[in-house]
């Protein structure tokens, strides 16, 4: 199988080790993170709003690298709409779960699921270079050496390819908000620190939250930040979706309040995710 001619197969063999921490803690929610977050109101209506630039970013017939897919919604997306999706991940179990997505929804779909690490990406050998390569939802929060990715991506995006990198904030106002109203200031100031110690399915593993500022020092001098986009404003985080279903009226109006607010500046760091867009630059 060859993707528009240009992305086979055998250019991108299945990984033969163990993948990452997170990977294999992520391996325990596979089967239910569709239900869990994909399907939910929120997920879709924060997933939405990430699809509305990547569909400005990319443009049909370009050939896109994933990073952290997931179970594959958004690859076969943006497959959808023309854009050929290299789609790595380092939990098998999610690509397990993409790959059966894939059979059952549209099996011709220009995507190539793989096990990989976003560590281990410089491992990748394309015939020509990808157009642009995108994280949605935090998988890049849980890497800590942002510098290092960017390196790997500036050898694998040509001259001005686009990335478009979705990261959990250090602020997230909703999240402090709801816990201070709780009592649990521990939970609330959570990510202010910088980073949060996480057990998930018995695997321990860090996430990191970096500000603006680092990240954009890590991917410099290679890519440029053309672009900033709050995610999740004033939609809340995706353990609020019971209240989010209560509440439908007001959901819908915090998801038109988000248009209005996603782009303005302060706001739009200090939701629950913020989509930075890059360009790859001359050096």
């Amino acid at each position: 199988m060859t993707v528009d001619g240009t992305i086979s197969l055998t250019s991108y063999p299945k990984s033969n080790c163990e993948g990452s921490a997170a990977g294999a803690a992520f391996d325990g929610i596979a089967h239910d993170y569709d239900q869990i977050f994909t399907d939910s109101l929120i997920g879709r209506a924060q997933r939405d709003a990430v699809w509305k630039v990547l569909t400005r970013t990319f443009r049909k017939n370009d050939k896109v690298l994933e990073l952290n897919c997931g179970t594959g919604e958004d690859a076969i997306y943006l497959a959808g709409n023309g854009i050929s999706v290299v789609a790595l991940d380092a939990s098998r179990q999610m690509i397990a779960r993409a790959e059966q997505r894939l059979q059952h929804n549209s099996p011709e779909t220009p995507v190539i699921f793989r096990e990989l690490p976003t560590e281990r990406i410089d491992e990748l050998h394309p015939k020509t270079p990808f157009d642009g390569a995108f994280s949605n939802f935090s998988g890049l929060n849980c890497i800590a050496d942002l510098g290092a990715v960017s390196s790997s991506l500036a050898s694998l995006v040509k001259q001005n390819g686009r990335l478009a990198l979705c990261f959990s904030t250090r602020f997230c106002l909703i999240e402090i908000l709801y816990y201070l109203a709780l009592g649990q200031w521990r939970k609330a100031l959570r990510r202010c620190k910088g980073y949060t110690d996480v057990t998930l399915n018995g695997v321990h593993f860090t996430v990191y939250y970096p500000t603006l500022r680092r990240i954009r020092q890590s991917f410099a001098p290679d890519f440029r930040l053309y672009s900033c986009t709050g995610i999740g404003i004033t939609v809340p985080p995706s353990y609020l979706e019971a209240w989010a279903r209560r509440h439908p009226r007001l959901f819908l109006l915090l998801r038109r309040l988000e248009k209005l607010l996603a782009t303005v500046p302060v706001l739009r760091s200090t939701g629950d995710h913020v989509l930075l867009c890059f360009e790859k630059v001359s050096r």
